[in-house]
């Protein structure tokens, strides 16, 4: 997927994905809440002004898991 970004941070491992269609706090909380629904996933943090979701996986999530959750959620992937 064009818009997933793996990061490694002294060992711990984060991935990011850019999201449009994000214009509020209410858009950051359902983006949120919609990967927090995700088995294996965990510190998400969303970012209204950068567009991004950053998250940790505890078990590999398949990117279109991700996508698909936040597309439920009323919003779209940066391709």
């Amino acid at each position: 997927m064009a818009g997933l970004f793996v990061h490694n941070y002294g060992g711990v491992t984060m991935k990011s994905i850019k999201i449009k269609g994000m214009s509020c706090q209410h858009c950051v909380m359902a983006v949120t809440r919609a990967l927090e629904a995700i088995e294996g996933i965990r510190d998400v943090h969303v970012n209204l002004s950068s567009g991004t979701a950053t998250y940790q996986e505890d078990n590999p999530v398949p990117a279109d898991v991700v996508a698909a959750a936040i597309r439920k959620a009323g919003y779209d992937i940066v391709e």
